[in-house]
């Protein structure tokens, strides 16, 4: 739905007869003159017939004879602060009185005598000026004048407030999270960090979209190879469409076709913020929500911004009971179906009787029963994202409940399976990052399958494929396991465990940018 196929659109339009837009090369090919019905006729025939453009004509001044036109899409500016500050003094007398002339105007305009109360800038680039109508400027065309003038009268009544995060949420921490304006998530990140050193810089990608996107960084705390490399990246991507996060995420990773993320993505301002201070980059997309962090190292996205609310010990807690849920959550199932399988001598008596007398009666293997279960649990998962919220939550703790009950007392499954795979949802919620939660139930079916014919063998076995691949992942320069693999002792101390704060009291920890082995 959200990719573009050219090839499949013309050849499905083959009898039909196509209007071309016009190529950048046309616009800036494209002279403005001094009738300013000539040029609104330009711009009339570039942006075609617009349900929501807006044109409206007039004379500078109740007294003046000199015409003039505004251009600009209904809904992308405050319309008050245009009648308010825009229209008002150029129609009152009382701000044009004593100006004889159109040249007079034009030069008061310029200087900002008349015009006090918005952001204006004459341009002679059609390009520009097109690009400026649709992001929210106003586009003022006055007769004699061989320019237009661009007005910045954005509106933000149209966009939703700033609102609690709805996925990152914390007991005890800011509030506030990101919004579908890139404006705004820049201010939420400068009021953070109050530094002349914190630089944003902006492009545009998507030949058809022309999305606005702008990458982060604090000069002096990250590396210049690491923003050279993203610059570089971003500069090659070469697509019509760009509507989300998602999108630039996929073009940019080192390693496309792994399902492990290798950014991280936040909507909490205080997150990105933080790794603004560990040197790291961020990437923030118009209209979406969500900023990327890079590089994103396997140990970040196990990390949440309550680590840092929270007192040291019950932070370092509650990251060791997070890996050790993501054990569970990896390795439970097919540790099972190995042990019960291949190795029941390594059961305790009693136990092993107690699983024999609990699977009486079943008539699945232990693998069958564990990926039905599991596929089971992943439908009524993924049913209760779907669906809207209030039917969702019931829908996934009703539907589990009356499923497991009913496959056990019609002995489809043992009560222990159920007890196992419940035990395996349970520790994936417990995983911070949702993006990384989503390669590890993928993970736990190949681990399933691998033990299902090896036995404990084809666990380790699968375990060691792997750390081999996250081994070898690099993150925009840094390696995937850091501080890990390779070893670095001086980061330890943010990575398993959180250590008191005074350590961090300098921001000083860098993100290590290796340059990677030709």
């Amino acid at each position: 739905m959200f990719f573009l196929d050219k090839n499949r659109l013309k050849s499905n339009q083959k009898n039909e007869t196509l209007e071309e837009g016009y190529s950048e090369s046309q616009l800036l090919s494209i002279k403005l003159s001094t009738s300013l019905t000539e040029n609104a006729g330009i711009f009339k025939k570039i942006i075609g017939d617009n349900a929501d453009l807006v044109i409206r004509t007039f004379t500078l001044g109740r007294s003046s004879i000199v015409p003039a036109a505004i251009f600009y899409f209904d809904n992308l500016i405050d319309s008050d602060h245009l009648d308010t500050n825009i229209l008002q003094p150029l129609l009152n007398d009382s701000y044009i009185s004593g100006l004889k002339s159109a040249s007079e105007i034009v030069n008061n305009i310029h200087a900002g005598n008349i015009i006090t109360r918005a952001q204006i800038k004459a341009n002679r680039n059609v390009k520009e000026l097109i690009d400026g109508i649709i992001d929210g400027y106003v586009l003022l065309f006055i007769e004699g004048l061989n320019e237009i003038f661009m007005i910045d009268t954005k509106g933000s009544s149209n966009y939703r407030s700033i609102s609690e995060a709805q996925v990152e949420t914390v007991v005890r921490g800011p509030r506030d999270s990101f919004i579908e304006v890139l404006s705004i998530n820049l201010s939420l990140i400068r009021k953070r960090i109050h530094n002349p050193n914190l630089i944003f810089e902006s492009m545009k990608i998507g030949k058809i979209t022309k999305t606005s996107i702008c990458i982060g960084y604090i000069k002096g705390i990250c590396s210049k190879k690491l923003i050279s490399e993203i610059r570089l990246k971003l500069s090659r991507i070469d697509t019509d469409v760009i509507l989300a996060d998602s999108y630039i995420e996929e073009f940019i990773n080192d390693k496309p076709f792994s399902i492990f993320p290798q950014m991280r993505n936040t909507e909490r301002p205080d997150v990105a913020s933080a790794a603004l201070l560990e040197g790291r980059v961020v990437i923030i997309v118009d209209n979406s929500p969500v900023v990327l962090i890079v590089p994103g190292e396997f140990f970040s996205l196990m990390q949440s911004a309550e680590d840092y609310y929270d007192r040291y010990a019950f932070s370092t807690l509650v990251r060791l009971l997070r890996y050790f849920s993501l054990t569970l959550a990896l390795i439970l199932p097919a540790f099972y179906i190995a042990i019960v399988n291949f190795h029941q001598e390594l059961i305790p008596t009693k136990l092993l009787v107690s699983i024999i007398s609990a699977r009486t009666g079943v008539p699945l293997p232990n693998f069958a029963e564990a990926f039905i279960m599991e596929g089971t649990f992943e439908i009524l998962r993924e049913a209760g994202v779907r669906l809207p919220r209030p039917v969702g939550q019931a829908v996934s703790i009703v539907g589990a409940l009356v499923i497991d009950q009913a496959a056990v007392q019609a002995s489809i499954v043992s009560p222990l399976m159920v007890i196992i795979v419940a035990l395996t949802g349970i520790a994936t919620f417990s995983i911070p990052q949702y993006n990384i939660s989503l390669p590890i139930r993928i993970s736990r079916f190949f681990l399933m399958i691998l033990s299902s014919i090896l036995g404990l063998y084809g666990l380790m076995l699968g375990i060691l494929f792997l750390t081999i691949h996250l081994c070898s992942i690099r993150s925009f320069g840094t390696p995937y396991l850091s501080p890990l693999a390779p070893f670095k002792a001086s980061d330890l101390k943010d990575t398993l465990i959180r250590t008191p704060l005074k350590p961090f009291k300098k921001h000083n920890r860098k993100v290590t940018h290796n340059k990677r082995p030709m």
